[in-house]
């Protein structure tokens, strides 16, 4: 499907408005976008609050992958210690927020969905949230581990690591974010297949391009540039892809029944 007919499709979906609920403006559109946008930020920021009131905890839980292969994180500069907390507290936020985030999101698309799809908002938020949580924690139980041991053992017999925690922070957050949107994938798929834009003939056609972006994709999230840090993430992704077909395939073929049942009654 290219892009023209995937506009197309878009619009197709969306050509016919709910009753009850009048055609809005693009204006209309921008403002309910930046309505949703301020609401999502604000509970990422009360999130945050939260956050911030166990940092200490955190960077401790943060820090255990790096056990017996770092020592004491150090500070090089005053702000660096209040630089992490706010690192923390905003991925804590992030996480504790993304089931509102997700709804949000839906809400703002949904007018223009037909009544079936308009009853997957729980779907969606629910399995987007675990996916996230999954792909957190992918990269928390395996990426970092192999990853941490594969770059401080360069050099480890002439080298000492004094990581900063500004640093190690980043590095660790960076990855636990992609790896979460990353596992974002069949949900994304499967909510395009429900709406008519992606087809499983067309995904099974993209495969081969697919499986090389998602390479691509975890060679740049991977902070590694050895084989196996890079299969513990592209593996992943893979199987995510062809899950989504799966989901993809199983949703045509319930919305064809659902059309011969129509049939049928007419």
């Amino acid at each position: 499907m290219n892009p023209t007919e995937t506009i197309q499709a878009v619009r197709a979906v969306s050509s016919e408005e709910p009753a009850g609920e009048p055609r809005l403006t693009l204006a209309d559109h921008l403002e309910e976008l930046r309505r949703r946008l301020g609401l999502s930020l604000a509970v990422v920021l009360v999130g945050a609050g939260i956050g911030l009131t166990q940092a200490e905890r955190l960077i401790g839980w943060l820090k255990r992958p790096a056990d017996g292969l770092l020592g004491r994180l150090v500070f090089f500069s005053p702000i660096e210690p209040l630089q992490a907390y706010l690192t923390v507290g905003v991925l804590a936020g992030t996480l504790l927020a993304m089931p509102v985030v997700l709804w949000q999101a839906w809400a703002f698309v949904r007018p223009g969905l037909h009544a079936p799809e308009r009853r997957l908002g729980l779907a969606f938020v629910g399995w987007g949230s675990a996916q996230f949580l999954l792909g957190s924690a992918c990269a928390y139980y395996l990426l970092l581990p192999a990853a941490l041991r594969f770059l401080l053992g360069i050099g480890s017999r002439y080298l000492e690591p004094a990581v900063s925690v500004s640093r190690y922070l980043s590095f660790v957050t960076t990855l636990m974010w992609w790896s979460g949107v990353a596992f974002e994938l069949p949900v994304v798929l499967w909510v395009l297949g429900r709406v008519g834009v992606v087809t499983v003939a067309w995904l099974r056609q993209q495969r081969s391009y697919a499986i090389l972006v998602l390479v691509i994709l975890a060679a740049l999230v991977t902070p590694t540039t050895d084989p196996v840090n890079l299969a513990l993430l592209a593996v992943p992704l893979v199987g995510l892809y062809e899950l989504s077909i799966i989901l993809v395939a199983a949703t045509d073929k319930t919305r064809r029944g659902a059309r011969e049942t129509t049939k049928g009654r007419r």
